[in-house]
């Protein structure tokens, strides 16, 4: 509605102006044509002002994490040192590939003190954070992982299941396989703001894959 409001007022300015140069003599038409040209100006303001506010919608919704609700959305999941220890690790890959979701990166890695600190910032009040950070830093690597499909941050935390396994639906992940809150296997991102920043501090752009899924060729 602003648009065709913008667009109607860039003709009517249009018009003005026109009939300013042809009915009105030299000095009487610069008065009517100044005002003209201010109509157009403020009507093409107007409307570049209407689509910036659209565009950056558009620009920001994709992110390292793809974009949201699409089948370019990702989600950072990892496999703490319980899972690894206890060779877990092809079983949970194994739940997100049958579900039909994409692994687009993947690495193993003992994180830094510093690293951890910062993946679980929003934890740092809580009376278990020491512990968790020196549990995560402990020496037994994790496996960081992005995951990318549709709904692949929703869906994703089904597979994985309830934070404590005693509350876990027994077809997930910490419900088949974790019993106590402090070694529930695995974490995965729980929305989509905080999958880009979870990919982005684990992950280097160029560390992540973009190809298309193939199941036989000839070559």
């Amino acid at each position: 509605m602003f648009a065709n409001s913008v667009r109607q007022g860039l003709r009517t300015a249009s018009r003005s102006s026109a009939r300013a140069f042809s009915t009105a003599p030299a000095r009487a038409a610069v008065r009517p044509n100044l005002r003209a040209g201010l109509a157009v100006g403020a009507a093409v303001a107007g409307y570049a002002m209407y689509e910036a506010s659209r565009s950056p919608l558009l620009l920001e919704s994709k992110t390292i994490a793809g974009e949201k609700g699409t089948a370019s959305e990702r989600s950072f999941v990892m496999i703490k040192p319980d899972g690894v220890s206890r060779q877990l690790v092809g079983k949970i890959i194994s739940r997100f590939e049958e579900r039909g979701y994409k692994l687009v990166a993947i690495k193993s890695l003992t994180p830094s003190p510093a690293l951890a600190k910062e993946h679980y910032s929003d934890l740092s009040a809580r009376p278990f954070y020491n512990g968790l950070v020196k549990y995560i830093t402990s020496g037994t690597p994790v496996v960081a992982m992005v995951w990318e499909g549709k709904d692949v941050i929703k869906q994703g935390r089904r597979i994985v299941g309830a934070t404590n396994p005693q509350e876990a639906d027994p077809g997930s992940v910490r419900g088949q396989y974790a019993v106590s809150v402090g070694r529930n296997l695995i974490h995965a991102s729980d929305a989509f703001d905080s999958a880009t920043k979870e990919i982005g501090l684990w992950f280097a752009e160029e560390e992540l894959s973009d190809y298309e899924p193939w199941v036989m060729a000839d070559n």
